[in-house]
């Protein structure tokens, strides 16, 4: 295989000139011609993330991220003059998450390391050590004073959650729930002895009990902890899988999510079925509990799986707030405690993100896809909705995309990250009465981001074989970029996830934000790139998101895939022969899958971590079931492991032309680096040609920027070589 070498130029952050509030939506502009700039210039966007809001005043902080090094803020009104808390400016690969003030507002809590992107633990639940440093690294809590100080190392463990009253910080370490002050100076305590996996600590609004889940494998509960001379309360135990506390303002109830536990017959398994659930409220100082909510028992009811899952809040007037998707849709409703029919609070055929309470809890702010402008359903845009009444209002609007709406404590400002289809992620604050947005540190952009250089993506949508209506942008190149001939090679991006959206601009995820970035380069570098939204996607409704023969059921949604192949080889700029694909994760599943079944259509294929065999050996359990017919035949299971592995790109080796570079960190804790093993072997045996990067210690959503930097030039160069013969 031939050596892939790595060129990484370390580019420090500069100051350009502060963006008016006017220009707040652009980044400093840079003088390079078109397409001159480099991965590493653009590989430097800005982005923010972790925004919160103190408990008191006009105070949030965020964290940036930028060329490796991870940073904490923090900005105060009526001027909201960003400062630095915290800053660590090497490449080490250390997250920095689960941002929380104090109760006072007078620390930031943080964590600091580990990989909060993972399906599951790493080997021997060892936190990922992607610099393959001698010295093991571990997760830890850590605050700063937002006066001023050093920060403080509080303790191993994950998942700080501040008592409202006080300077305790509860937090997660292993399978228990410790407690340790939030200024340090004391070591961290075990809170209570439990059995079970302990976590999801909630604090009443008092601070004096604590609320958690108590998981027991295939069932858990909703538990209180008040003191050591009173035994922990369980919230009306049953076989069912409860989660998502969440106290009554005054403290004397809870409500809860409340799901079928695990087990049962097996089912047909190339059916659908639905995922019911339902909403509960106990009283805190006795366990019992009542029903609020069910779900109906049809796929639309069934538990969401978009950002934040239930979201469930307690609302003013004694009203509980959810997400579900009744109408097809990811909406938000509010039900009475006292229970009845929900109402919609956000009607339309959009879907709703990122839902948070307005302090005074009369209210909630979130994003969602849809606006004023007829492209929006590519876009984010920020709503406020009252409790009570469906009567939203639009926060944002325009050509952005803003994500992660937070109100201060007063209820007079909202924050939230935005950024559009040049500018990549800043924070921004606003009035609530819906003044000009104001972006904060657009310093940090650097001179040499090619901002003006950038093209900005066109939405269009072409229709798959079966007659699904398939959207996606597309990025022509600039003028004067490299790329040779009228006829232009082309290449399809897929996301993964793959409940996931591609957007019109920058996104909001780290992972993908880099994915917009590289479509960008290769445009630079004279490819039309398409980015395709393809079935299984969030962003179009319940039926598109969860669509029928889908994955190991059929894999439909490649067909959205070779129809973006096709829409491009039909364009009059672009050379037929000449389409290159790409894509990460499931993303990577489905270039293998273009590659195997279609390289008549697809020349060449970087696949980053895919998943390539879909087909495993039934369990014991399923295969027992299918010989005394308890839900499923044994020419069922037959029929699933034939359909599952049809449905798997290690089936179509066998017609496997196109070349293919492989990447994979050897630490992946969402798709096993086996995957990429197990196809490298098939590839070559029979004699595909392939290129392979193999990356020790790192993890899926790679922790080091050095590594994203391989990564991605080794793409742009294997489609510079592939495609441009």
């Amino acid at each position: 295989m031939k050596r892939l070498l790595l060129v990484v130029v370390l580019v420090a952050l500069a100051a350009a000139a502060v963006l008016s509030a006017a220009a707040a939506t652009q980044a400093p502009a840079s003088s390079a011609a078109p397409g001159s700039y480099s991965l590493n210039q653009i590989l430097g966007f800005t982005f923010a993330s972790e925004l919160v809001a103190a408990p008191k005043g006009q105070r949030f902080a965020w964290t940036m991220f930028q060329r490796g090094a991870r940073s904490l803020w923090v900005a105060d009104g009526p001027d909201f003059i960003p400062r630095t808390l915290v800053a660590y400016k090497d490449d080490d690969g250390q997250e920095l998450t689960n941002v929380a003030f104090s109760a006072d507002g007078r620390f930031v809590v943080y964590v600091r390391g580990g990989d909060h992107g993972a399906n599951w633990a790493g080997e021997g639940g060892l936190v990922p050590n992607p610099t393959s440093s001698p010295v093991q690294p571990k997760m830890q809590i850590w605050s700063v004073a937002i006066d001023g100080g050093a920060p403080v190392l509080l303790a191993d463990g994950d998942e700080p959650v501040p008592n409202p009253t006080d300077n305790r910080i509860a937090f997660v370490k292993g399978r228990e729930i410790w407690v340790v002050p939030v200024e340090g100076g004391k070591p961290a305590q075990r809170m209570f002895f439990a059995r079970g996996d302990s976590g999801s600590p909630a604090w009443s609004p008092d601070g004096k009990s604590l609320a958690f889940v108590s998981g027991r494998g295939t069932f858990g509960y909703i538990a209180v902890y008040t003191a050591d001379d009173q035994p922990i309360r369980y919230m009306d135990p049953t076989t069912s899988l409860d989660s998502v506390p969440r106290w009554s303002p005054d403290g004397s109830r809870i409500a809860f999510v409340r799901r079928p536990g695990r087990g049962g017959a097996a089912r047909p398994p190339l059916e659908q079925y639905p995922s019911p659930w339902a909403i509960w409220v106990a009283e805190a100082a006795t366990g019992s509990a009542k029903p609020v909510w069910q779900s109906p028992d049809t796929q639309w009811g069934s538990y969401p799986r978009t950002e934040g899952g239930a979201n469930l809040h307690w609302g003013a007037g004694d009203r509980l707030v959810f997400l579900a998707e009744l109408d097809g849709w990811p909406h938000v409703y509010s039900v009475p405690v006292s229970g009845g029919t929900p109402l919609l609070l956000t009607p339309g055929a959009f879907m709703v993100e990122y839902v948070r309470m307005t302090p005074d809890r009369r209210a909630v702010i979130y994003n969602a896809n849809t606006g004023t402008d007829k492209d929006d359903i590519e876009r984010r845009h920020v709503f406020t909705v009252p409790v009570d009444r469906a009567a939203p209002t639009a926060v944002t609007s325009g050509k952005g995309i803003e994500w992660e709406p937070v109100v201060s404590a007063d209820g007079a400002m909202v924050a939230f990250i935005g950024s559009g289809a040049r500018r990549p992620p800043l924070l921004f604050v606003q009035p609530r009465t819906g003044a000009a947005a104001r972006a904060l540190t657009p310093e940090l952009i650097s001179p040499d981001f090619p901002t003006n250089q950038l093209v900005e993506p066109e939405h269009v949508t072409f229709t798959a074989p079966d007659g699904v209506v398939v959207h996606a942008q597309l990025f022509n190149p600039p003028a004067g970029s490299a790329g040779g001939p009228a006829k232009r090679p082309a290449i399809v991006f897929v996301h993964g996830g793959p409940p996931r959206q591609m957007l019109l601009g920058w996104h909001y995820r780290y992972y993908y934000a880099n994915s917009y970035a590289v479509n960008q380069y290769l445009a630079s570098r004279g490819f039309v790139v398409l980015s395709v939204n393809y079935r299984l996607g969030i962003g179009y409704g319940h039926d598109f998101q969860l669509a029928d023969r889908a994955g190991t059921r059929g894999a439909s949604e490649y067909q959205d895939v070779l129809a973006g192949g096709k829409y491009l080889q039909s364009r009059p700029d672009v050379n037929p022969a000449r389409i290159g694909i790409w894509g990460g994760s499931y993303g990577g599943f489905l270039t293998a899958m273009a590659l195997g079944r279609d390289s008549d259509v697809f020349a060449a294929g970087v696949d980053l971590h895919g998943v390539h065999r879909r087909a495993a050996m039934p369990s014991v359990d399923l295969q027992v079931q299918a010989a005394v017919s308890d839900g499923i035949t044994r020419a069922r299971l037959d029929e699933m492991m034939k359909v599952a592995w049809e449905s798997s790109p290690a089936s179509w080796v066998k017609s496997w032309k196109s070349p293919v570079l492989l990447i994979h960190g050897d630490d992946d804790r969402n798709v096993r680096v086996d995957e990429t093993v197990d196809l490298a072997q098939r590839l070559r045996a029979a004699g595909v040609p392939f290129e392979e990067m193999i990356i020790p210690d790192d993890v899926h959503d790679f922790l080091l920027y050095r590594n994203w930097m391989r990564a991605d030039q080794a793409t742009a160069d294997f489609f510079e070589r592939m495609l441009k013969k």
